[in-house]
């Protein structure tokens, strides 16, 4: 079992939202809406990406990582690596 399973239908609801802003998004672009607005929204949509990024990476470390680092060994410090690597990327972006 995964870390956010308990807060799927949550995540799913974010994420169907955001789907739609996207829609909306084409369809200013279709519909030749003024930059800025679309610009506007493009930015709304990032930041409810990257919020739905960070509470699925919160899960991944308070579950996953926690559970890896309690059994020890070479898989805790995959699952570190792995951990860190996401979080780097998500800096990135």
């Amino acid at each position: 079992m995964h870390g956010y399973t308990d807060r799927k239908d949550d995540y799913n609801k974010r994420l169907r939202r955001i789907e739609g802003q996207v829609r909306g998004l084409q369809r200013m672009v279709d519909e030749d809406k003024y930059c800025i607005d679309i610009l506007t929204q493009i930015s709304a949509a990032t930041k409810a990406l990257q919020s739905v990024a960070l509470g699925l990476l919160e899960q991944h470390v308070a579950h996953c990582v926690a559970d890896a680092l309690a059994t020890g060994g070479p898989e805790a410090d995959a699952k570190v690596k792995e951990a860190n690597e996401a979080i780097a990327r998500l800096v990135r972006s």
